[in-house]
């Protein structure tokens, strides 16, 4: 019975510890996931969601009738009178209902407005998730490419640890001086310091995603992935261009704000008319016993005719259209530049791929195996290993540097061109 019972205790202390090694070793996460978390969670855009409706609640305050107003009044109380009991008798009860009654459809001018406040205000908020998608693209990227030179390096510093491996029964077999071996070893400290430097910045890409999905998940628990390579494919830039004239939020934001300021003006023009306001009214007379009136009233528009507003809001529209052909003309400059910049590191990235690669690994093997041989220097064998290490890292960055461009052109043209 005890051996059951110890056997069973051994079970369940099994089960705990598998499933505190299945929660510390999290799934990496892919793009599409960190997105998904990035929309529930920012608090940035969050807000900016409901700044939005905050816009739309603005349309119903707009489209609002007037407020009728209502008064009542009871006069000529004679509290002097000779007959303290009856003060009310000669008193008048008067009560006046009035409506004031907008012109020139204000109201729905006032709802036009707000409704074209509420479009810039949703393009506004979607170009907001754009340059937000585009920091958190960035720190996506910098993590793939910190885990790539993580990787070059420990593969480097494993390579090198070999190399003095052998160094070492060379040096005991009295095929190498002692100066030699110590340069040797001298040499791996670079390797250490890449090490080192790439697991930082490994490390600080984390941090910089996890402030963005705002999680408070322990770095060590927390890990991404991704195809880390390049695509050849790049469409014609006169394709994109047109993409992002048809795409992007804020150059739409810019146009829907010269909507807006028509609306405004328009309203402007519709509030320097003449509202009437109507009233109606009865009471109780004591001569007359009762009555009832009508009765309409307007104001005279001499001095203040709206003229400041109506001026403001044309000015308006001239100053957003201008706006807007700024916008468009940023648009082209961030497409070109954005387009220039992919070109050139594909231009690079080609001749690393097809010849640079495979040359820096030949040579690096070649001078190897010819220094354990003794046909090679010393000096032939460090520098054949510096250029294979600094060609290696050149490409891995390249790499993230094309991701880089290519998440700034997608940023540029409104939406993801280049997954």
């Amino acid at each position: 019975m005890f051996k059951l019972q110890k056997l069973g205790l051994v079970a369940w202390l099994w089960l705990f510890a598998g499933a505190a090694f299945s929660a510390s070793a999290q799934q990496a996460l892919t793009w599409e996931q960190v997105r998904l978390r990035f929309e529930q969670n920012n608090p940035t855009l969050l807000a900016g969601k409901l700044n939005l409706e905050e816009s739309k609640a603005g349309e119903t305050t707009a489209y609002l009738r007037p407020n009728p107003d209502m008064s009542l009044l009871l006069d000529q109380i004679n509290v002097f009178s000779s007959n303290p009991f009856q003060p009310f008798s000669p008193a008048q009860a008067t009560a006046a209902l009035s409506y004031l009654h907008e012109r020139q459809h204000k109201r729905e001018l006032r709802l036009e407005s707000a409704k074209d406040s509420t479009a810039v205000a949703s393009s506004t908020q979607a170009d907001l998730e754009r340059t937000l998608l585009f920091t958190l693209r960035a720190a996506f990227i910098q993590t793939l490419q910190a885990k790539a030179v993580l990787e070059v390096t420990r593969d480097n510093l494993a390579y090198y640890d070999k190399v003095l491996e052998v160094s070492r029964d060379r040096f005991h077999a009295g095929d190498i001086a002692q100066v030699d071996l110590d340069r040797l070893e001298l040499q791996r400290v670079q390797y250490e310091s890449d090490l080192q430097a790439a697991q930082v910045s490994l490390r600080t890409a984390k941090i910089q995603m996890l402030a963005l999905l705002n999680q408070r998940t322990p770095i060590e628990q927390f890990d991404v992935a991704g195809p880390y390579e390049f695509s050849e494919q790049l469409q014609p830039l006169d394709d994109l261009r047109q993409i992002a004239l048809d795409t992007r939020p804020d150059l739409k934001a810019a146009s829907q704000s010269v909507e807006k300021a028509r609306a405004d003006h328009k309203l402007a023009v519709a509030n320097g008319s003449t509202d009437p306001t109507f009233s109606v009214d009865g009471g109780l007379n004591p001569p007359i016993d009762h009555y009832i009136g009508f009765g309409v009233t307007f104001p005279l528009r001499l001095f203040d005719r709206n003229q400041g507003e109506k001026l403001r809001t044309q000015l308006d529209v001239e100053r957003n259209t201008h706006l807007l052909a700024a916008a468009q003309a940023q648009v082209f400059n961030d497409v070109d530049s954005a387009y220039a910049t992919l070109s050139s590191n594909l231009a690079l990235l080609h001749p690393y791929k097809e010849k640079y690669l495979e040359q820096a690994v030949r040579v690096r093997d070649t001078i190897a195996f010819s220094y354990q041989h003794g046909g090679a220097s010393l000096l032939d064998f460090l520098s054949a290993q510096g250029e294979y290490r600094t060609v290696q890292l050149a490409y891995v960055n390249l790499v993230g540097s094309y991701l880089s461009a290519s998440s700034q052109l997608n940023l540029a043209v409104g939406r993801e061109v280049i997954p």
